[in-house]
């Protein structure tokens, strides 16, 4: 019994594939559309679930008439009451205990297993795939801590949902259908009043519901502010501590903490009030329905036992109600979490793919940018006009000061944003005609900044090339200096060397160890195009001499752009380009560039400690 059940279950379960390729677009911004776009791969599933919903719910008003039925029955005496109605008794009594625990049964497996096994996790990795395309400023833009608490509250919001409305308002719309049918068959005039009643009840319900709704809403949007500078302080703990405000973290959390009381009591308020609400409506349900009963018992219009089921009609109908009202409540709770949600949600995505992108073909490394323009959208600022060729393996550094350009020139190249004027081309491909994929995988990246997944050491720089092999990145791990700590890494659970977690952004490490792993994930990855932004300023001298070493051997036979403000460690690149105000102001090799006497040469001449300042560059001008 227990295989067959598990088959039974994964029959059900296997209906819908949640991690199927999802619709193209942007989702919609509404719920309704929303929930309506995630129940689509489900129609067959919520079919059956509908037909045997309604099944369910005209099997449970069986039973109250076959009690009605028992007591005409009996009101015969017991002389001749099993002899002459045992077998329609035995039937009622298998039907009760077979058939209908095998509907119920049935009808769960279909809405747990075949609807809210796969909705939950289908809603949720269809929005965190269409979050993962948004380009780097989307996430800059906005809390890490409140955007996974959308995702994730999406996807709960959208199967419970679902569920509600198969599992409690279809199986109750079908209930209170067969009620009216079964009255209207007993007395019409038994009918008007349940019929009026049943009005009344939905419409107050609805206008309810819609005051929970906003004010669920407004909850939701207090939490997620909760939620995302509660993450915000954990996550830059560090700095919290080195600038001793603990105290001014907790009055910001507690800024947001009060709010949420505020929203969260407005909510509970409501509830409070529904309760009172609901006992009127169910106290009006049974004088509704029992009182008409009893009345028309008294002029002979129905028998003892359909006086009987109309009183159970009436219980059931006091406990249906109040489960309703709830489940409605529940589901325009859901409404308003899902409508903040989609706030950053159903956000188009700025950066696409074009239809029929074909991958980069790199064959050689050249890079052009033609009069490439951004100003971000502010009309000034960013680049202005740019022009460069790199040819291939042409190792090139960038020098300006803040705000120059330089880092604008590389994302543009890496596409995190459209440029908003020119052309960058690699190999004559226009960047905007191939997949993003295929771009950022030929091209090695390693930042000033270099955070890690808070994953082990192995996953850190396989994250390079996943299908690298133990000795390719042991190797790895060589050239980046990196195997001497990683030999004594041992995390708080005893994990050490490469399993070693390294906490989130890599928190665990020293900043030259995170720049270690950082570079022999790029040194893994071995893409034909090298970007070296300020790769080696957290490391200390004596390691930044044996990894320049490993640099310069990276370099052999790439297209290489490296930023730096410290000049010495570009000045042996094939050429130097001075950015200054988002324009190219001087372009040529180290010694050429000296020779001018023009900013980089005052910029060399001027800079302490091989270091480029602000205000050398201002004092330079």
């Amino acid at each position: 019994m227990p295989a067959l059940m598990n088959r039974l279950y994964a029959r059900i379960e296997g209906m819908v594939s949640p991690f199927a390729e999802p619709p193209p677009g942007t989702p919609p911004a509404t719920p309704a559309a929303f929930i309506w776009r995630e129940t689509i791969p489900f129609r067959r599933v919520l079919i059956i679930a509908g037909v045997l919903g309604a099944v369910v719910a005209a099997l449970e008003l069986g039973l109250i008439w076959y009690a009605g039925r028992l007591v005409d029955l009996m009101t015969g005496g017991p002389a001749t009451f099993w002899q002459d109605h045992r077998s329609e008794i035995l039937l009622a009594a298998v039907l009760l205990l077979l058939i209908r625990p095998v509907l119920v049964l049935v009808n769960a497996m279909v809405l747990f297993a075949g609807i809210s096994t796969n909705m939950l996790p289908q809603t949720r990795w269809r929005a965190h795939r269409h979050l993962l395309g948004q380009p780097v400023g989307f996430f800059q833009n906005d809390f890490a801590g409140r955007l996974s608490n959308r995702v994730l509250q999406a996807g709960l919001a959208t199967e419970d949902t679902t569920f509600i409305a198969f599992e409690a308002f279809w199986q109750a719309i079908a209930f209170a259908l067969a009620t009216l049918i079964l009255l209207i068959g007993l007395d019409v005039r038994l009918a008007i009043p349940f019929f009026l009643w049943i009005v009344t009840f939905a419409a107050f319900v609805w206008w309810y519901a819609h005051k929970v709704g906003h004010a669920s809403e407004r909850n939701s949007a207090a939490n997620s502010r909760v939620t995302a500078r509660v993450v915000d302080s954990y996550s830059n703990i560090e700095t919290v501590k080195l600038f001793s405000h603990a105290g001014r973290e907790a009055g910001f959390a507690r800024n947001a903490m009060a709010r949420h009381r505020l929203r969260f009591g407005a909510l509970m308020r409501i509830f409070a009030t529904q309760q009172g609400a609901m006992a009127a409506f169910n106290s009006a349900a049974m004088v509704a329905v029992i009182g008409p009963a009893l009345w028309l018992w008294t002029i002979g219009a129905l028998s003892i036992g359909e006086v009987s089921a109309a009183i159970a009609m009436a219980l059931r109908l006091n406990t249906m109600t109040g489960w309703i009202m709830w489940m409605t409540v529940r589901v325009f709770e859901h409404v308003g979490t899902l409508r903040e949600s989609l706030e950053s949600i159903a956000v188009p995505q700025t950066v696409t793919d074009l239809p029929g992108a074909a991958p980069l073909r790199v064959t050689a490394g050249e890079i052009r940018f033609q009069d490439v323009t951004h100003h971000y959208g502010k009309g000034r600022g960013g680049l202005n006009g740019v022009t460069l060729t790199i040819a291939p393996g042409e190792r090139i550094g960038l020098v300006g000061r803040s705000g120059a350009g330089k880092s604008s020139l590389v994302n543009l190249l890496l596409r995190m944003r459209d440029a908003e004027g020119g052309t960058i081309t690699i190999d004559g491909q226009d960047i905007r005609t191939v997949t993003q994929d295929s771009l950022r995988a030929a091209i090695g990246v390693v930042t000033q900044d270099s955070s890690l997944l808070h994953r082990s050491v192995r996953d850190n720089i396989l994250y390079g090339r996943p299908d690298a092999t133990e000795a390719q990145m042991i190797e790895a791990a060589e050239k980046a200096e990196a195997m001497g700590f990683i030999r004594d890494l041992r995390d708080s659970t005893g994990r050490a060397g490469f399993e070693a977690r390294v906490g989130e952004r890599g928190v665990k490490l020293s900043g030259g160890q995170r720049q270690r792993i950082a570079l022999a994930r790029v040194i893994l990855k071995d893409a034909p195009i090298l970007v070296l932004d300020e790769a080696t300023s957290a490391l200390d001298s004596e390691v930044e001499a044996a990894i320049q070493k490993t640099l310069y051997g990276m370099m052999e036979g790439k297209t290489v752009i490296a930023i730096a403000h410290r000049l010495s460690t570009i000045a042996q690149m094939d050429r130097i380009v001075v950015l200054d105000e988002g324009q190219v102001i001087e372009d040529g090799p180290h010694e050429a560039l000296l020779e001018k006497g023009g900013i980089y040469a005052r910029l060399w001449s001027r800079q302490s400690g091989g270091f480029l300042g602000d205000e050398t560059v201002e004092a330079a001008e």
